[in-house]
């Protein structure tokens, strides 16, 4: 009897070992990423998240508590930093989404030379913001680029001036790179969502009489609506924290219109040297693209039950 207690014992001792090892071997393989992860995202937060809770000066700093938030709310720059990221992010966006989409659906045709056209969309991703940024400043200055003299051409301005020098058109030049460079994602998502769509849909659609706008909006629209929240979520989130193209187009100017909250914050880090004060306004936007991207999560799960 207390021989087969042993024996069972001692048979229970390897499968116990066993499980323990199949527990912990996923994680030693996924060590190098989490380690990764902690140093280059989860440190990095957690120290800008503490310098929001103090007021830097040259040489020391001190605790200052809310006093960071407290003042960005009679922060009258920040409110139209706020303001200007909205604009620049809905309308980047806008025009993004609906050009890719529509590039997405040619794509998807076939066509005789459509390889080259593919390579042409997709060209301006491959490009650095920067060159990107140095460019258009380029194609808006009246001296030597076009751009403004095609607008006094068709008389949508009345003198071939600089678009990023007037207040009131600023921000239309950084947007309309953005929309340049930004293009290629929705067409290159919107493509491969585009293709894993079963064929029979389509043409048991048409076989029972519909129109092409009936197919897109009955078939190919509630496919492709799962995709189109998450490319959504990204793109604002990307859009709303790029800094790049406006900061080499106009630097935030001229009298801040184009100075958006990404841009507050490094004129504010780096410029005036308060680290403090930026990594307040940081957090805030972070806040506030984690709302942003929750709510868009639960559309989507509701979209992809109606699927």
């Amino acid at each position: 009897m207390t021989y087969a207690v042993s024996e069972i014992r001692s048979a229970g001792r390897p499968r116990k070992k066993r499980l323990t090892k199949a527990a912990i071997e996923p994680w030693l393989y996924l060590s190098p990423a989490i380690v990764l992860l902690v140093v280059v995202l989860l440190v990095p937060l957690i120290i800008g998240i503490s310098y929001s809770f103090r007021k830097f000066s040259a040489f020391k700093s001190e605790y200052v508590g809310l006093g960071q938030y407290q003042a960005m709310l009679s922060d009258a720059v920040l409110g139209q930093a706020l303001i200007n990221t909205l604009w620049w992010t809905v309308a980047s966006l806008f025009f993004q989404f609906f050009l890719g989409l529509g590039l997405a659906l040619l794509l998807d045709k076939p066509f005789y030379g459509r390889k080259v056209v593919q390579a042409v969309v997709f060209l301006p991703w491959a490009v650095p913001s920067f060159l990107s940024g140095l460019t258009w400043a380029w194609l808006f200055n009246p001296i030597i680029g076009p751009l403004p003299h095609w607008l006094f051409a068709l008389g949508l301005k009345a003198e071939p001036t600089n678009v990023l020098s007037d207040p009131a058109t600023a921000m239309w030049g950084p947007i309309v790179a953005n929309i340049w460079f930004g293009i290629p994602f929705f067409a290159i998502t919107l493509l491969a969502a585009l293709k894993s769509i079963p064929s029979e849909l389509h043409e048991a659609a048409a076989i029972d009489g519909a129109s092409p706008w009936q197919r897109f909006t009955k078939v190919t629209l509630p496919f492709l609506a799962p995709t189109i929240v998450i490319t959504v979520m990204l793109r604002t989130i990307w859009i709303a924290t790029f800094a790049d193209l406006i900061f080499v187009m106009t630097e935030g100017g001229p009298a801040g219109a184009t100075s958006t909250v990404p841009v507050y914050i490094y004129v504010s880090a780096f410029k005036s040297l308060d680290k403090g004060y930026a990594s307040a306004v940081a957090v805030l936007l972070l806040v506030l693209l984690i709302a942003y991207a929750v709510a868009l999560i639960a559309i989507r799960r509701t979209l992809v039950r109606h699927v």
